[in-house]
């Protein structure tokens, strides 16, 4: 038995471990087991190279994930017809249609025990919701917000809003700033041709007051991803009855770090690791597809909820920031991502030549065939790479020049990018030229971005909402019920989230 011991001692740490909650032990357990398993047949040796030396990861989703990591379920199909599974029939009231909603959410799951989408809520809700009397309306919803707060905990748990006003719309927007709640995470799909003013105001006044709900530029996905699309997760864009299979990354920033020079970037080490990457997609999705009991048993599937048709698989990276700026230095040049043309440049050139790699690979069983590229809000062992595409915390140019610098990017990524500005309290005054920004942000080429008061409580820490008093409870050894509070833990130095730039519109008129 002394063969065991090593993992008996592994198991023995987790069952121990007093900052994790009762079901925070079990799911440690689950995936400590799964990751016992070989990784998936066909994933090629160099991905065993890459990801000792950090340059690939697979982003935790273990060695035999059992099912895709992001499912997206079809709530409205569900509202009309019922499940046989769940034995619901169709609600006809708001307080039977939340109900069945919550029920529905705790039979569901992606890669973890939690969806990480709960649908459109204002679609969804919009036509029980006008049954009732408002103040009624307002309290069935507050009740199902706090139930979905305290029995999902975990800040990837998504849902949306808009692009119409809706009574239903308004609601959430008066309670989401009166519960102050962490879940769940919750982006406006925003059209300035539809969305009105006086409502689009309402969700930046909410933002922040508690970092929800963040704006999603409605064109761009209705175009790039499709028309029933939803945003899951942190700012996932993707079809409603699919998902995505899996989401693997290049660590671009690590990349860099094992080239002699831009040369050997480019024609050596960086299309390496995107093959490299592209095979160990494969991989994981044919196990997924073929071998795995998912889409052959799974009542989601089998009563039309999710559609294996409807799956991509996204195609991540981080550290683009790193990766531009440490080749320069190698080149010699002093010029960093933000503040120089060149870096700009430098950045377009490197999401070019991963486009092309990406668009030109098939892959049978991902939607229409191909991955799609996502910029990833980066992981708890990211040192050295900042999240996707943005520009290192601390080191943020002038908002205006900002927001340009994110137009240059943002449009490689049908399938979530996102950037945080954060305000002081002026922004509270000045909520039309808060929205102006937005809306000129959205004109220069960014697709999806948020805010949040700097000073607060709740704040977006990449692209999931965290209470920084929760983050002080961990570490003081107490348990909390948000699983995802672990990920910022004894990592919030290394990320520099307390250098993130705080704007003010004090400093932005005297500019």
């Amino acid at each position: 038995m002394s063969e065991m011991k090593p993992y008996q001692q592994e198991i023995e740490k987790i069952m121990d471990d007093r900052t994790l909650a009762y079901w925070q032990r079990t799911e440690a357990l689950a995936k400590y087991a799964e990751n016992l398993l070989d990784y998936p047949e066909g994933t090629p040796e160099e991905f065993y190279l890459l990801e000792a030396s950090r340059e690939i990861s697979d982003l935790h989703e273990g060695h035999g994930p059992k099912a895709p990591r992001y499912i997206l379920p079809d709530y409205k199909k569900f509202l009309m017809e019922g499940s046989s599974f769940l034995r619901l029939d169709p609600p006809k009231t708001l307080f039977e249609a939340v109900n069945a909603l919550l029920i529905f959410y705790h039979n569901a799951h992606s890669m973890d025990r939690f969806p990480v989408f709960l649908g459109r809520f204002d679609d969804l809700l919009e036509e029980f919701v006008l049954k009732e009397e408002r103040k009624t309306a307002k309290e069935i919803l507050k009740w199902f917000l706090i139930s979905i707060d305290r029995t999902m905990s975990d800040s990837f748990v998504q849902a949306n809003l808009g692009p119409e006003e809706t009574v239903t719309g308004n609601l959430i927007l008066e309670l989401l700033p009166q519960l102050q709640n962490i879940t769940p995470n919750v982006s406006l799909r925003y059209d300035p041709e539809i969305t009105p003013d006086e409502f689009a105001k309402k969700a930046l006044d909410s933002a922040l007051r508690c970092a929800n709900p963040a704006f999603a530029l409605d064109s761009f996905y209705k175009e790039r991803v499709g028309e029933n699309y939803g945003i899951a997760s942190c700012y996932n864009g993707l079809l409603i009855g699919g998902g995505a299979f899996t989401l693997t990354r290049l660590r671009l920033g690590t990349i860099s770090e094992h080239c002699q020079d831009l040369r050997d970037f480019f024609e050596n080490r960086l299309p390496l690791c995107i093959d490299t990457q592209l095979k160990f997609m494969d991989a994981k999705i044919r196990n997924v597809v073929e071998k795995r009991a998912f889409f052959d048993s799974d009542w989601m599937v089998k009563e039309g909820f999710v559609h294996k048709d409807r799956f991509v698989g996204l195609f991540g990276l981080v550290g683009l920031c790193e990766c531009v700026n440490n080749l320069m230095a190698k080149e010699g040049k002093s010029g960093r991502m933000g503040h120089d043309r060149e870096a700009d440049q430098l950045g377009v050139r490197i999401l070019e030549t991963i486009e092309k790699a990406v668009n030109e690979h098939y892959c049978p069983y991902s939607y229409k065939h191909h991955f799609v590229m996502h910029s990833q809000v980066g992981a708890d062992d990211d040192e050295g790479n900042s999240a996707g595409t943005r520009i290192a915390y601390g080191d943020e140019p002038e908002l205006y020049e900002h927001l340009k610098n994110c137009g240059l990017y943002h449009h490689f990524f049908p399938s979530g990018v996102g950037d945080i500005f954060p305000f002081d309290e002026t922004a509270f005054r000045n909520l039309d030229a808060l929205l102006d920004i937005f809306k000129g942000g959205f004109k220069v080429g960014v697709k999806y971005m948020s805010t949040y008061l700097g000073s607060g409580d709740l704040i977006r820490v990449t692209g999931y909402l965290m209470k920084k008093s929760e983050v002080e409870k961990l570490k003081r050894g107490e348990a909390v019920a948000n699983d995802s509070v672990v990920l910022v833990v004894d990592k919030t130095p290394a990320r520099h989230l307390s250098e993130k730039k705080v704007r003010s519109f004090d400093e932005q008129s005297a500019g």
